[in-house]
C-alpha cells in the first residue's frame, strides 16, 4: 500500500474540494475517500469529484458503499422529490446521525490502512437540526476519536464561513464552479435547499467583494 499522510473525506462539494487543494498546497499525500451512504445524488457527486480532484490525488481515489444503512430513511437526501410539488424544508432534508456515521466510517477506514490522519471539510453548521455538525459536537467527537485510537481527525475549515472557503478555493485555483453541493436534486443545483442557498450566498459575497 502506498504511503499516505491522510484520508480526505471527499464528496465533490465545495468544502471538500477546497480542502483537497489546501492539502495539496501543503505538500501532503492524500487518499480521497468517497462514501456512498445511499444519497440519491451520489452519481453526480462522484462524477464531479473525479472532475474537481487535483490530478495529484485522483489516482488514489477510493469509494466505499454503505448505502444500506439509511435506505429506509424518509430524508429527501435518500428519496427524491419534485420541488414543483413539495418544498425542500430542513426537517425533510435532515438525515439523523449522517455526519457522525461518515466521520466514524472514515476514521475506521483510515485505521484499517494504518493511515494516521483523517481530514474532513465540515464547517460549523447554522442549521438547527444538524446537531452532529455543531461546534460543541465537533469538539467532542475530535477528542473522543483521539482517545480511542491512533487516528487523528483534522477539520481545518471548521471556523470558516462558506464565503471564506470559496475565497480560499479561488486563491488555490480550485475549480469551485464545478463543485456539486445540492441535497435535493440529483443533477443540478435546486437553489432551494440549505446547501444551495449557502453556496449561492457565498458566490454573491465573494463576487461583490464583501470578503
Amino acid at each position: 500500500m502506498q504511503k499516505f499522510d491522510g484520508v480526505l473525506m471527499a464528496s465533490g462539494g465545495l468544502d471538500s474540494t477546497v480542502l483537497a487543494y489546501k492539502l495539496l498546497s501543503e505538500g501532503k499525500k492524500i487518499l480521497p475517500l468517497f462514501i456512498n451512504y445511499g444519497q440519491h445524488f451520489f452519481a453526480t457527486e462522484e462524477e464531479r469529484l473525479v472532475e474537481v480532484l487535483p490530478k495529484e490525488f485522483s489516482d488514489a481515489y477510493h469509494k466505499i458503499d454503505v448505502s444500506d444503512i439509511f435506505k429506509n430513511s424518509n430524508s429527501i437526501m435518500i428519496k427524491k422529490i419534485d420541488l414543483t410539488k413539495q418544498a425542500a424544508v430542513d426537517d425533510d432534508v435532515f438525515l439523523p446521525y449522517r455526519n457522525m456515521f461518515l466521520l466514524s466510517s472514515a476514521i475506521a477506514y483510515a485505521a484499517s490502512l494504518n493511515i494516521k490522519n483523517v481530514y474532513s471539510a465540515f464547517i460549523n453548521s447554522n442549521h438547527a437540526k444538524e446537531i452532529d455538525a455543531t461546534s460543541n459536537f465537533l469538539d467532542y467527537i475530535t477528542t473522543h476519536f483521539e482517545s480511542m485510537g491512533d487516528v487523528k481527525l483534522h477539520m481545518p475549515l471548521r471556523n470558516h464561513t462558506k464565503a471564506e472557503v470559496l475565497k480560499l478555493g479561488i486563491d488555490f485555483a480550485a475549480p469551485v464552479e464545478r463543485t456539486f453541493s445540492c441535497q435535493v436534486y440529483a443533477n443540478v443545483h435546486c437553489g432551494a435547499c440549505a446547501n444551495c442557498v449557502d453556496r449561492q450566498k457565498a458566490f454573491q459575497e465573494v463576487g461583490n467583494g464583501h470578503i
